[in-house]
């Protein structure tokens, strides 16, 4: 049974002006294209398709919003990395994503990362860029179900030292719901606890 079993869809924000009111709590889910962030969506939110998957990187290309609970937000940020979005889109996201990271109520980021790539540079300057605490930030190492388990150990021991200090890190399948009910007590909490100092 979902945590979240009224969760809706509620806008997608292109410019800064669409914003919902800064009030509240939004939970940032960003990562690669194609990192399996779409699938950890609605993997986490036991819906087949709330979020759109796609093999295409750069399918999503603005804000898109949730409702978790009342004043509760889940905000899916554009793929970055490879995303084949036309430039002129991603020219905005800067100033969007600046705006998005501005807000009073931003108190969370999960990062979906593919578990056979890695945290690597980018992934760490995200995290870094978002200026939250390490208890509101959380990496996903998606597509686990894909590494054996020896492999899979190895990476988490390996992307927890790696993450020391900076944030939280778990294994994770959407396919085989590997971490899955971790990954939604991370999501509880950080509902429960509400926004975090920046």
């Amino acid at each position: 049974m979902s945590l979240f079993p009224n969760v809706k869809f509620m806008l997608s924000v292109a410019a800064a002006g669409q914003f919902p009111p800064d009030m509240g709590l939004d939970i940032a889910i960003a990562g690669r294209s194609n990192a399996g962030k779409s699938s950890a969506i609605n993997a986490l939110l036991a819906r087949k398709a709330l979020a759109r998957t796609s093999k295409m990187p750069g399918r999503t290309q603005l804000l898109n919003y949730f409702e978790l609970l009342p004043n509760r937000r889940l905000v899916d940020l554009p793929g970055y990395g490879h995303a084949e979005a036309p430039g002129a889109v991603r020219a905005k996201w800067g100033p969007l994503l600046e705006g998005l990271r501005q807000r009073q109520c931003l108190g969370a980021l999960m990062l979906v990362v593919d578990s056979r790539r890695g945290v690597q540079d980018k992934d760490i300057e995200l995290l870094e860029w978002s200026g939250l605490p390490a208890e509101s930030l959380y990496v996903l190492l998606s597509k686990s179900d894909q590494l054996s388990r020896s492999a899979g150990l190895d990476t988490l021991r390996a992307t927890q030292q790696q993450l020391e200090g900076i944030g939280g890190v778990q294994l994770f399948s959407a396919l085989k719901g590997t971490g899955l009910e971790e990954a939604r007590a991370t999501l509880k909490r950080w509902c429960t606890q509400g926004t975090a100092e920046k």
